[in-house]
């Protein structure tokens, strides 16, 4: 039965257009909003909407930070009814095997295609420090997961007798990664378990995206957005070395920040400059502006990327 509140989601869905511009080659371009502290989703919904046409999805985030915020699951679902392609971001902190299954199985029943694979940061950096983390999974083994729901199994091997998924799965890469070698095993375990694309850290070292980029990601066939984040001031430049663990952003984009005239106009000029570069590495780039997502059109036309051509639709049952 196809209930009525759900008619836009269930009977059929849209292929993931994500999913067709990999396959094709394409550029690829993600954002990234967060969902309401709250109850209230007019706000996300508002960016989301000034990204359609300029991004093949938008990612959902999933207790980012560990920082308690409304379901990613119920936020895809919002952006899907206004005909945004969504992201789903699941991580494996906040639920054990039977709940992340089922949450998987309920997306696709959506109509959510898109889902990217994360282990989630510790509760201990969140909004409820005291909070129990389960991490019965990591995000290994989470793509391991989708891949048999993809094959109509569930986590012990029994037969999802009601249909399987069908979701297109990325994860999470860091190129700037202190760690050379366990870069590499991490990246290749990855994409051993199935994921189909990759979305990075921010990015401030491009030598090192290079590296990276040459010396493993070349062969692996599958798409790599670099991360890129709109620097607002030095002031938030400052804050994002000290809060985020890995994350070295130069000097010198500090004193051009700090010098600038209109701190915000040189973040964006700033943004586009690595989108540029991004383009001549890799295969995408995922766009982060925490708080004005509105900005990231014109960063992208600052940066020479056209608008997304709308692609045929094509339906499958649900």
């Amino acid at each position: 039965m196809t209930y009525p509140q759900f008619s836009n989601f269930l009977g059929h869905a849209p292929l993931s257009a994500l999913r067709t511009a990999a396959k094709k080659g394409e550029f690829l371009v993600t954002a990234e909003v967060a969902p309401p502290k709250g109850t209230n989703p007019t706000h996300m919904l508002q960016m989301a909407q000034l990204l359609k046409g300029r991004v093949h999805g938008v990612n959902i985030t999933d207790g980012s930070r560990a920082v308690m915020r409304m379901s990613s699951l119920v936020s895809a679902a919002l952006l899907l009814q206004q005909g945004i392609e969504p992201i789903y971001q699941v991580a494996c902190r906040d639920r054990n095997a039977i709940g992340l299954q089922a949450d998987l199985l309920g997306a696709h029943a959506l109509g959510i295609r898109n889902v990217l694979a994360l282990t989630g940061d510790p509760v201990k950096a969140g909004d409820h420090p005291d909070a129990k983390a389960v991490f019965e999974l990591e995000s290994v083994r989470l793509l391991q997961m989708i891949g048999k729901l993809n094959g109509g199994l569930d986590w012990n091997d029994r037969a999802l007798t009601d249909g399987e998924t069908d979701l297109f799965v990325g994860a999470a890469v860091d190129p700037q990664c202190g760690s050379w070698s366990g870069l590499q095993k991490r990246f290749e375990r990855k994409v051993e378990a199935g994921a189909q694309f990759f979305q990075s850290q921010l990015i401030t070292d491009f030598d090192r995206l290079e590296k990276f980029m040459t010396q493993i990601a070349s062969n692996c066939g599958k798409p790599v957005l670099a991360g890129i984040f709109l620097l607002k001031s030095a002031k938030n430049a400052r804050f994002i070395n000290r809060a985020v663990p890995g994350v070295n952003i130069p000097e010198h984009i500090i004193d051009r920040l700090e010098k600038a005239a209109d701190p915000l106009r040189e973040g964006m000029l700033i943004a586009a400059e690595q989108v540029k570069l991004a383009k001549e590495l890799c295969e995408g780039v995922h766009m982060m502006a925490v708080k004005r997502e509105d900005l990231i059109p014109e960063i992208l036309d600052l940066a020479g990327i056209k608008a997304i051509e709308k692609p045929r639709v094509e339906v499958v049952n649900v």
